[in-house]
């Protein structure tokens, strides 16, 4: 799924040296108890003799600390800068790049983006005719981020006989209870969906009250809507069935979107003035201009490559040539370059597999408007 690193643009605005570490971070064994206790001082020492200053080395083994309660695999992602930590993440999962501790001018974000955690947020709604909980998940966590509980009205209706409520307006109660309990729990899912950007909406439960909120959702909720037929507050239903289908739910989603990207890049390919770019050159000069909308790379295609990553726009060059008037902060590694301008640019990212991408091309990128028409004699 594409993601979104304009969160960390004034990160990425500070001037560095920048020490990063990445490592395992796992625990709950006595090899891996073991391992986090040695793990600060291996990093201390990697640090030190790379030249890091004191107040770095004293905020990272601060940041270091071991991640109780996190169940294995999982690892740990620290940035620090000038004696502070910028940047701790706990990622659940095993790492997705080597270990990684060094001295960089500039960040390097990309276990972030292979992790992809905060990028899908997603609601689970198990809902009754009374009653509801809303769940925010974030893929990959294993617990949810928020839980919501809403308790409608449940008023002890009943028929009374012999002068109590006919067996219509008895019916006609109750059906009214279970739309103004629907109506307040649809438009608490339409508040947690639009507070968090979800982009997938799981509605579960009662099925007569599943039909009720559905009717009752705001309409950009309706367009994330998945219902699933499951119920795991009633006895016997249960619970890994409904996980499955929120599994199911996120790879069609993922795969449709990959689909999607990859036919409008194929549809850009052999027109005058294209709304793409292919080939490190042209992804370069078109992030120059902040026209790219979706970046998309390589998993390692691009790893040998470097490129000059700049303190100012147009934030990235291929030589100093292009640099204009900002400073050049270093060389380094192309994808941890082309990750902070399209941060720094709000452009999203896609990891492709390298399939994906016409033959002999790493990287590429959908554009916010055309490149213009050659310039005759250039």
């Amino acid at each position: 799924m594409s993601v979104s690193l304009k969160e960390y643009a004034d990160l990425y605005r500070k001037q560095g040296p920048w020490c990063l570490v990445y490592v395992d971070a796992g625990t709950g064994t006595v090899d891996t108890l073991e391992a986090t206790d040695v793990t600060p001082d291996n990093v201390h020492d990697a640090l030190e003799a790379k030249g890091a200053g004191k107040k770095d080395l004293e905020a990272i083994e601060q940041a270091l600390k071991p991640a109780v309660g996190e169940a294995n695999p999982v690892s740990r992602f620290v940035l620090v800068r000038d004696g502070n930590t910028e940047l701790n993440k706990i990622l659940p999962g095993p790492l997705v790049t080597p270990e990684r501790i060094s001295i960089d001018p500039v960040p390097d974000l990309l276990p972030l983006v292979k992790h992809g955690l905060e990028e899908f947020p997603y609601v689970v709604a198990e809902v009754g005719r009374d009653d509801a909980e809303i769940r925010l998940h974030f893929a990959g966590r294993r617990q949810p981020a928020d839980v919501r509980e809403v308790e409608g009205t449940s008023e002890n209706l009943k028929k009374v006989p012999g002068g109590g409520w006919s067996q219509g307006r008895f019916q006609h109660r109750t059906e009214e209870i279970w739309r103004r309990n629907a109506d307040e729990v649809a438009g608490e899912i339409d508040r947690v969906i639009a507070q968090n950007n979800a982009r997938l909406l799981v509605l579960a439960g009662d099925i007569r009250a599943r039909g009720l909120v559905a009717d009752q959702l705001s309409e950009p909720s309706k367009a994330l809507l998945s219902v699933v037929d499951s119920h795991t507050h009633t006895g016997g239903a249960d619970p890994e069935l409904l996980n499955e289908e929120i599994e199911q739910s996120i790879a069609r989603l993922w795969a449709a979107e990959h689909e999607d990207v990859i036919g409008r890049l194929a549809e850009q390919e052999g027109q005058a003035n294209p709304e793409s770019a292919t080939g490190i050159g042209a992804v370069v000069h078109a992030l120059q201009q902040a026209q790219v909308e979706l970046l998309l790379l390589t998993d390692d295609g691009l790893s040998d490559h470097e490129l000059l990553a700049l303190d100012a726009e147009p934030w990235l060059a291929t030589d100093e040539g292009e640099s204009l008037n900002a400073n050049v902060l270093g060389r380094v590694p192309a994808p941890a370059v082309l990750l902070r301008a399209a941060a720094l640019t709000d452009a999203r990212i896609l990891l492709v597999p390298q399939a994906a991408l016409p033959d002999g091309v790493n990287v590429a990128a959908l554009l916010r408007w055309p490149t213009g028409p050659a310039v005759p004699g250039s």
